[in-house]
């Protein structure tokens, strides 16, 4: 394989041990080569950030993701407290801010509502897209290109079911494609989640889009 991209995952769960597909997605793709898995609640329980070593991680990758549940949504605290302190001015933005410049940026996201609850009609309201536009404008603001995100809705639906399997699949292959840059970047783009990009490119038919 010729020149990989390097994926950096940081991932933010607080309470892995009680977790039914995070912990299962983070082992799918655990030792996948030009992979580095970052669990920062296991780096940094007492939330105290080395924002240097943080940094050096971000240049050393081409491909940004951030793996988490999607808690009130947005993303458990550690992640912003992450943002915060490592998404330096002069570092990630600014005049001389160009250090994330030209990567590539992907939320994955696990939820508790299905699909239909993330609608004008729905419970939340609001689509998952809509819901995310803070870490578009985030990836946007640093030079990012924002990918389509990667989400899993109705996980206790699907645990109980036993459906989990074929998303956790679908995640590896994502990640595998992503770093051997075999997506057609401009394609994926048309798709509001990368999950429904990758079903159309392995023929599975993608589900009808609701009312947004």
């Amino acid at each position: 394989m010729v020149n990989p991209n390097r994926i950096l995952v940081l991932f933010a769960h607080p309470a892995l041990e009680k977790s039914r597909v995070n912990r299962q997605l983070v082992k799918a793709i655990r030792g996948i080569d030009a992979v580095t898995i970052h669990d920062l609640y296991e780096h940094y329980p007492n939330f105290h950030i080395n924002v240097k070593a943080e940094q050096e991680l971000l240049l050393a990758h081409d491909i940004i993701v951030f793996q988490h549940p999607f808690y009130w949504y947005s993303s458990p605290a550690i992640l912003k407290e992450w943002q915060d302190l490592v998404l330096e001015y002069g570092f990630a933005y600014g005049h001389h801010g160009t250090a994330l410049r030209g990567k590539k940026f992907l939320s994955a996201i696990t939820t508790g509502g299905s699909e239909q609850a993330y609608c004008r009609k729905g419970h939340n309201h609001f689509s998952i897209r809509e819901l995310l536009t803070p870490f578009e404008q985030t990836a946007r603001l640093c030079g990012m290109q924002y990918l389509p995100p990667f989400v899993i809705y109705d996980t206790p639906h699907l645990y109980e079911t036993q459906q989990v399997g074929k998303y956790i699949e679908s995640y590896r292959t994502a990640i595998a494609l992503l770093r051997d840059n075999l997506i057609d970047w401009d394609h994926l783009q048309s798709h509001k989640h990368l999950n429904y990009y990758l079903d159309q490119v392995t023929n599975t038919p993608e589900p009808p889009l609701h009312v947004q």
